[in-house]
C-alpha cells in the first residue's frame, strides 16, 4: 500500500509541474525563504522537474547562515572565560568564527554545552551556581518567543547567573532588502512556513503592498511547494499579486498572538547585520531595558565588530540570491561538509549543504 501512495504521489506531482509549465510564459525568479524549503526542493530534486523559464533561487532563511562573524566571535571570547558556560543549539557550534569554532574551542577545554531548549539553559543556570550560563540565541520569529519566555522565567525566579546574548533576526524586512537590491530579481516569494506560524500570512501584505511581489505561505511537502509555485507563476502572469496561504492547516492570518505577545514583552526591534545584506533597518531584536542585567552584550562588555568573510568564501552572495553554490569555487572542492568554510555549508538548512547532499550527487 505504501509503494502505491508513492506512486500516487508521484503522479500529483508530475501533473502539479507540467500545470506549472503551462501557465507561465516568461523567464521569471522566484525565492523560498525558510531553509527547511531548501532542503526539501532539492531533496525532491525539483528543480529538475519544473520548467527552465523558471528559476528557484534560496533565500537568506538559515538563521545561523545570517548570524555574522562578529557574533561568533563574541560567543568564542565569552568561551575563554574560566567560570563560562555556553549553551546553544548544535548547528551553531561548527560555524567558523574569524579565527576558531565553538567546536574547536570545545575540544580545547571550553565548556560548551548543546541544549534542546533555552529552557534547558535555564535550569543548567540553577545546577551550576558557581558559573555563568550564557545561551546563545540565534533564530527568527520562530525561536524568538521560547528565548523571550525562558528570560522570563530566570528574572521571575530570581536566576543570577544567567544571560543571554541575543542575535534573532526578523524576516520581513529581510525581504524588503532583497528586493531593493538591484543585482537580484525576484518576481515571487514562497514564504517560511515555520515563521509564518508565529507572524502571520498578513505580515507579508506590505511587501505586497509596496512592492508588487506577489507572496505564499507554504509547507514543506512537494504538492505543498509546487501549489505555492503554481500561484506565485500565475499571480505573475496576470500582474495581480498578492498575499496567498498555502499552509492554511498551520498558519493563521495573524499568527500565534500569544507568542508574539511573549516575544514583544522581553524584545523590541533594532537594527542588524545580517551576512550577505549588511545592516537592514528594525530586523533584529534587542531586550527592553527591563531585562538589560539578563543581556551578555553588556553584562561582559561584549563588542561585536565587523569582520571581512573568509577569503574565497561567497555564503553572503548565495544567502542574497546573487549566485547559486556551485558558483562558489570553494564549493566541494576546500568546503565540504567534512571540512566547512563557511555557515551555508555547516548548517543543516544551508543551501550549500543541500547542494552538496542532493544536486552533486545526481
Amino acid at each position: 500500500m505504501k509503494h502505491v501512495e508513492e506512486y500516487r504521489r508521484k503522479d500529483l506531482v508530475t501533473k502539479m509541474a507540467n500545470e506549472i509549465a503551462a501557465k507561465i510564459d516568461r523567464p521569471m525568479t522566484l525565492m523560498e525563504v525558510c531553509g527547511t524549503h531548501t532542503m526539501a526542493v532539492h531533496r525532491h530534486g525539483m528543480p529538475e522537474i519544473l520548467p527552465r523559464q523558471l528559476r528557484l533561487l534560496s533565500g537568506p532563511g538559515c538563521p545561523v547562515c545570517v548570524t555574522p562573524i562578529s557574533y561568533i566571535d563574541a560567543a568564542i571570547e565569552l568561551s575563554r572565560r574560566d567560570d563560562m558556560t555556553l549553551a546553544t543549539f548544535g548547528d551553531l557550534v561548527r560555524v567558523p568564527g574569524s579565527s576558531t569554532s565553538l567546536e574547536r574551542r570545545k575540544a580545547e577545554g571550553a565548556d560548551v554545552v548543546i541544549v534542546y531548549s533555552p529552557l534547558d539553559a535555564v535550569s543548567l543556570a540553577g545546577q551550576r551556581p558557581d558559573r555563568h550560563v550564557v545561551f546563545l540565541a540565534v533564530g527568527f520569529e520562530t525561536t524568538a518567543p521560547t528565548v523571550a519566555a525562558s528570560i522570563s522565567e530566570a528574572k521571575s525566579k530570581g536566576v543570577k547567573n544567567f544571560s543571554v546574548l541575543v542575535g534573532h533576526k526578523l524576516v520581513p524586512p529581510a525581504l524588503v532588502a532583497l528586493l531593493q537590491d538591484k543585482e537580484v530579481k525576484i518576481d515571487g516569494f514562497i514564504c517560511p512556513g515555520h515563521v509564518s506560524t508565529i507572524i502571520g500570512a498578513k505580515a507579508y501584505e506590505p511587501i505586497v503592498n509596496e512592492f508588487g511581489v506577489p507572496c505564499v505561505v507554504a509547507g514543506f511537502e512537494p504538492v505543498d511547494i509546487l501549489a505555492a509555485l503554481s500561484w506565485l507563476v500565475e499571480m505573475v502572469v496576470t500582474s495581480k499579486p498578492q498575499v496567498r496561504n498555502a499552509y492554511t492547516r498551520v498558519v493563521t492570518e495573524n499568527g500565534n498572538t500569544a507568542a508574539l505577545k511573549c516575544m514583544y514583552e522581553v524584545f523590541e526591534a533594532q537594527d542588524s547585520t545580517w551576512r550577505g545584506l549588511g545592516a537592514i533597518p528594525a530586523s533584529g531584536l534587542t531586550m527592553k531595558d527591563a531585562y538589560e542585567e539578563l543581556d551578555a552584550v553588556n553584562r561582559f562588555g561584549l563588542t561585536m565588530q565587523d569582520v571581512p568573510e573568509t577569503s574565497g568564501c561567497r555564503c553572503g552572495d548565495v544567502l542574497r540570491g546573487a549566485v547559486e553554490p556551485t558558483e562558489c569555487a570553494l564549493f566541494a572542492v576546500r568546503c565540504t561538509p567534512e571540512r566547512p568554510v563557511g555557515p551555508c555549508m555547516v548548517s543543516s538548512e544551508g543551501t550549500c549543504a543541500a547542494f552538496y547532499k542532493y544536486r552533486l550527487r545526481r
